[in-house]
């Protein structure tokens, strides 16, 4: 009801005799309920940034609006990247926009731009100090703005090979880079994430005892194998900040009799009641998902969220591939990159990302077509959830080996 339509009803209402209870015990006259915001900002380590609990992920990010929309309810962390699509474009609009620099936080990758497209997007060992300074740059130019507040060596763990991929954590030449980088006030902070397959855990150690990164942001769920908690410890006892992700274990929950937003809220609470994480991403793609995902900000993990995250883990225990577990890699004789086959399936089949999905799937050395034949099966007796590994990998195939036209 528009307000002079409102008033001439109140008016005539009134004349008639009618309380103002009576008439907002009939709903009309009820004002519109105040929209889910941030209720809570976490102290990211040592860095003095204060980040909303729940904080935007801009991975598929389609208008400046929603950004927009997004700061007015209180989020000010902002994670983007130069191969997210068109994200940095998008979020240095709404920068223009808003005149409220200073009043965000904005992450983004040493990465190059490269917009769905499929190939390595993050700058490997080999790249030059000039580089990595020229893909920041680029971010700049694309955002509009003078400086990023976080940038990440991002994605450690695509490579079973731990050194390599160790060596891009703790690269020489990104490491000056970063201090000329910072010398010129063009980023502030140094941060890494992983979210697998390989070595996570591992490399998150590195990144938090090297002394050279500001906070890790890892994968981190309800589901999660046991040993990241031990990562997250020591990160805090070391002033190193935490920022979680893949917090819905694979959003598969579509099979879930809960009200919408019930899982989501609860997977969120339970990740934010470590006292280590600091704050989470999660990818925001509309309006309707602030609505979804706002009122778990600053709430408390209760009884009946457990209830619901039970659920979840009864239903899908034996069908959700860990982020960043990979025990089954070594098993395979042909090489099958099983744990990424099985996330680029969860990216195109829960995420609705088939795009990159069959992108990434495409640039493997080797794809689930190798499993056809397989009589031995030893990823399945090397998965510690006890996957059907070789029909979900038969399944993946067909989903992601489809002719694509870019």
């Amino acid at each position: 009801m528009k307000r002079r339509a409102f008033m001439q009803s109140a008016a005539l209402l009134a004349a008639s005799g009618i309380s103002n209870a009576a008439l907002a015990a009939t709903g009309d006259g009820e004002p519109p309920k105040e929209k889910a915001r941030v209720k809570r900002y976490g102290e990211l380590g040592k860095t003095g940034l204060r980040i909303s609990d729940i904080s935007f992920g801009a991975g598929r990010l389609t208008s400046s609006a929603l950004i927009l929309r997004a700061m007015d309810r209180g989020m000010n962390y902002f994670d983007t990247a130069p191969d997210y699509g068109q994200s940095e474009d998008h979020i240095g609009e709404a920068l223009a926009k808003s005149k409220g620099r200073d009043k965000v936080h904005i992450a983004s990758k040493y990465c190059q731009y490269m917009p769905y497209t499929a190939g390595k997007s993050h700058l490997q060992v080999g790249s030059t100090q000039a580089e990595y300074i020229a893909v920041v740059e680029s971010s700049l130019k694309r955002l509009k703005t003078d400086y990023l507040d976080t940038v990440f060596v991002h994605a450690l763990g695509e490579s079973t090979d731990f050194e390599k991929e160790k060596g891009r954590l703790l690269d020489p030449e990104m490491l000056a880079a970063t201090e000329t980088l910072k010398k010129a006030g063009k980023i502030r902070f140094l941060a890494a994430s992983s979210h697998g397959p390989n070595h996570m855990e591992a490399l998150m150690t590195e990144a938090v005892r090297s002394g050279h990164f500001d906070y890790i942001m890892p994968a981190f769920n309800f589901m999660k194998f046991p040993k990241v908690p031990e990562v997250l410890k020591e990160a805090k006892a070391r002033g190193v900040g935490v920022v979680a992700m893949k917090v819905l274990a694979g959003a598969k929950e579509g099979n879930m009799t809960f009200d919408a937003g019930q899982f989501e809220q609860a997977a969120f609470k339970w990740a934010l009641s470590h006292p280590e994480v600091n704050g989470l991403v999660i990818t925001i793609q509309s309006a309707q998902d602030l609505d979804l995902y706002l009122p778990a900000s600053g709430q408390p993990l209760t009884a009946s969220d457990q209830k619901v995250l039970d659920h979840y883990a009864a239903l899908y225990d034996s069908d959700y591939c860990r982020t960043g577990c990979g025990d089954c890699l070594g098993a395979c004789e042909r090489g099958v990159d099983v744990a990424s086959i099985l996330r680029y399936q969860m990216y195109f089949a829960d995420y609705g990302d088939e795009k990159r999905a069959m992108l990434s799937y495409a640039a493997l050395d080797t794809n689930g077509s190798a499993c056809a034949g397989c009589a031995d099966a030893t990823c399945e007796q090397a998965c510690p959830h006890r996957l059907p590994i070789r029909s979900k990998l038969e399944a993946a195939h067909r989903s992601l080996n489809l002719p694509f036209v870019a």
